[in-house]
């Protein structure tokens, strides 16, 4: 990568996001595996500030950790146990594929231009790749369509965060998608207890997006999905004879007329959409709708706000 590219990658942090993070924090609602000691719930018991259980004294426990009161009440040795906090492994999964490079006409402007749902996906991912390393989080990345295009294995040290800024520059959306397969590969690679971001429109079969979210969810990850679409995906304003091109077929262009599919098409979008939404709920993964004509920092706030209010 030039010089250059370095520094243009860095424009997938403006200064309005970065001032938006400087007063967010996400807590894991569930328990991560980690290797150093952080502010995550861990499943093992350590030595921390959040009481977890008693057990019977066994030579060579420390001393200071003897429960007198309980001593004075049933006249034997117990040990107080603690919750161990952690730090988190954080993988992002972008999607690459074609449909991601859609650009509507209502899709907010950052850096000067509109945003393509998968520019969109690329500033999330960036700024919470920033978060969580200055949490002491460990992130990496997975950009995929029909495969995986590019995998960055979870680090804490700040320079991933140039690490995984570069690589989301250098990437260009593309080709078909093979979303599902991608999740069930994703999932055996990665290892468990970990939070996995998945940022893209879901273009799949529902049953099938469920049963991949299944398999993150018996490797025992935290899910969290941040559905991206665009306006004209989600309303389909178009009203005149068009000229409708699909993204991941090449040459493949058909003309139609936009009243005569508006109805079926508006039903085929809201049973999509909720179908992904339900599934989402089944797996107990947070599930996040996005539209690009909503600011990216708007966005940021919102989802913090809302996972504080639910506990989570």
């Amino acid at each position: 990568m030039s010089a250059l590219d370095s520094l243009d990658c860095m424009r997938l942090l403006p200064k309005e996001l970065t001032s938006t993070l400087a007063r967010l924090e996400f807590l894991a609602r569930t328990r991560k595996e980690g290797t150093v000691t952080g502010r995550h719930v861990s499943p093992h018991k350590g030595f921390s500030v959040e009481f977890a259980e008693h057990r019977p004294y066994s030579p060579g426990d420390d001393l200071r950790d003897l429960d007198w009161r309980v001593y004075g009440k049933v006249d034997r040795y117990y040990v107080k146990q603690y919750i161990e906090e952690t730090n988190m492994r954080v993988t992002f999964l972008v999607d690459a594929s074609g449909s991601m490079a859609y650009t509507g006409d209502a899709a907010v402007s950052l850096n000067g231009a509109r945003l393509s749902k998968f520019d969109y996906a690329r500033y999330l991912a960036a700024a919470f790749s920033y978060l969580f390393v200055k949490q002491q989080d460990a992130v990496g990345l997975v950009t995929f369509d029909t495969e995986i295009r590019r995998h960055i294995r979870p680090a804490a040290k700040p320079s991933q965060v140039r690490l995984i800024l570069e690589a989301l520059h250098q990437t260009k959306a593309g080709s078909e998608t093979r979303a599902v397969d991608v999740f069930h590969d994703i999932a055996e690679r990665i290892p468990p207890r970990g939070l996995v971001v998945i940022l893209s429109d879901l273009f799949a079969d529902v049953a099938e997006i469920k049963n991949a979210l299944h398999h993150f969810r018996y490797r025992h990850h935290e899910i969290l999905v941040l559905h991206i679409m665009a306006e004209e995906e989600l309303t389909f304003p178009f009203k005149k004879f068009e000229n409708f091109r699909c993204l991941e077929t090449p040459n493949l262009e058909l003309k139609v007329d936009p009243k005569t599919l508006r109805a079926q098409y508006l039903e085929r979008v809201r049973d999509f959409v909720k179908g992904v939404e339900l599934a989402c709920g089944q797996m107990e993964s947070d599930y996040v709708p996005i539209n690009t004509n909503t600011p990216v920092a708007e966005t940021l706030l919102n989802y913090f706000a809302g996972r504080k209010t639910s506990g989570r």
